[in-house]
């Protein structure tokens, strides 16, 4: 990703040297994504059509959550809005008080990206604002070493030189610390302006070479190994992701065109790697493919992203479990607000100042939405459960959810990565119950619960009109 973006932005005026061995395998679980990947392929140019052929990729409208707020619950965090506001009042202000008069439809039913999920349907966007079909949005599930495969091949083909070796050592300038030179294992040394750390979890550049230290987040977000194992395609082809809660972790379910992808990510001080095998594979819905792997990490970020001449880019950068499919986003944003601060060969200090304040606000809120779903819980069949409702959280996630709680409002403070609907989706479905609403709802002579009826109903009625999730894939990948 990293060198297709940079190649596609400078377009040929500066050299790209793209370092890395095929010795080296990848992490490779992050199969499922969020919208913005959209405006990644878009803005390299890439064809959907072609895309989802190469990775055997399929669509995603948002993940089910299964058993996280409490043991047997269900609620679906969609890619879009609620509807669209028919009112000043914002809609769930409405759909709260009707809910107190007795109405028993829930939050999700007034998405469009879930009333298509449910049937297993997809159609894109239109642009018609008018149109049920305008207030959702999308993502994808892919194979992700074949993403990696495809854009290698996007980026040498503009002019990167690929060079296969593994570093050995960091040549850094003594006065400086800057990086001049990679010396590779077979004597080969690759010089260079300025540096992409993608090295993943050893950071060898912006880590061991740098010296930017790791902010651990573990006491917040305590799973620290996930078993990862595909499997043949089974159940239902669904066109969104699943998480599962189980006792001391929570599985993921990933359909993609030629397999499903699975893992089962856990906290080892609450269960063994034998068990988290065993639940893993007792929850499969097709045969299993490979033989189960477990990686190890800690969630956190680096206390600087871009030192002198390097920034940290994925892994290298830090790490935040994929429960919302933040991983590849986060290369993608990464990514972004380095060309938006694009440096010279004397890279500016403030530049990287800017970078690094931007960023750590970024994975800071992605932090608190992550700890929302597991502090937010009433299960009681597990240790980890009953640590995460108990622990001291941040301030500015005790700050939102004091908020939603005492009024149903949805508040921020900072740029935020995943939007109102998003903390809405998370905050109910999660059972935070707000204790009043809108005093503006009972004051404009609006009949929220009729308005309400009528979105739930256009909303079934246009996704029944909709092709099936496979039909359309099947369509789209012909039609390319």
């Amino acid at each position: 990703m990293s060198a297709a973006a940079a190649v596609n932005a400078v377009r040929g005026s500066v050299e790209v040297t793209l370092v890395e061995s095929e010795a080296i395998g990848i992490v490779g679980v992050g199969e499922a994504t969020i919208p913005p990947i959209r405006q990644f392929n878009q803005a390299l140019g890439l064809s959907e059509a072609e895309f989802l052929r190469e990775t055997k990729g399929s669509i995603k409208l948002g993940i089910e959550f299964v058993n996280w707020g409490a043991a047997g619950s269900r609620y679906f965090h969609p890619f879009g809005t609620y509807g669209r506001d028919f009112d000043a009042v914002a809609l769930h202000h409405y759909w709260l008080k009707a809910r107190a008069q007795g109405e028993t439809a829930a939050l999700d039913e007034h998405a469009f990206a879930f009333a298509l999920a449910r049937q297993n349907r997809f159609i894109p966007p239109v642009a018609d604002r008018r149109m049920i079909q305008s207030t959702h949005d999308y993502a994808y599930h892919f194979d992700a070493a074949l993403y990696g495969q495809y854009l290698r091949r996007y980026a040498e083909a503009r002019g990167a030189q690929r060079v296969e070796g593994r570093i050995k050592q960091v040549r850094q300038d003594a006065q400086t610390g800057f990086i001049t030179a990679l010396d590779l294992d077979d004597g080969r040394v690759v010089e260079g302006d300025f540096f992409i750390d993608c090295t993943g979890f050893r950071a060898v550049l912006i880590g061991e070479a740098m010296g930017a230290g790791f902010v651990d987040w573990a006491h917040w977000l305590p799973c620290d190994r996930a078993v990862a194992a595909p499997c043949a395609r089974g159940g239902e082809f669904t066109p969104y992701t699943r998480s599962t809660a189980h006792e001391a972790g929570w599985q993921w379910r990933i359909p993609l065109q030629h397999r499903t992808g699975n893992g089962h990510v856990h906290c080892s001080a609450f269960i063994s790697e034998e068990a988290a095998v065993r639940t893993l594979l007792d929850n499969l819905d097709g045969d299993l493919l490979d033989t189960p792997r477990t990686i190890t990490f800690r969630t956190g970020r680096r206390s600087d992203f871009w030192r002198g001449n390097c920034v940290a880019i994925g892994l290298a950068a830090g790490f935040m479990e994929p429960l919302e499919s933040t991983s590849l986003h986060l290369i993608q944003s990464g990514l972004q607000r380095w060309l938006a601060l694009f440096p010279s060969r004397s890279p500016d200090p403030g530049a990287a100042a800017e970078y690094n304040r931007l960023t750590v606000q970024e994975y800071e809120r992605i932090r608190d939405f992550l700890i929302l779903h597991y502090h937010a819980n009433t299960r009681e069949d597990g240790e980890l459960w009953r640590y995460c409702r108990t622990m001291a959280i941040p301030d500015t996630l005790a700050w939102k959810i004091d908020q939603f709680r005492a009024g149903g409002r949805l508040v921020s403070g900072q740029i935020e990565l995943f939007l109102n609907p998003s903390w809405l989706a998370v905050l109910v479905g999660q059972g935070i119950e707000p204790q009043t609403w809108d005093p503006l709802a009972d004051l404009r002579g609006v009949d929220g619960a009729r308005q309400l009826a009528g979105l739930r109903k256009v909303a079934a009625e246009a996704a029944a009109a909709a092709p099936g999730h496979a039909a359309w894939l099947d369509a789209a990948l012909g039609a390319g």
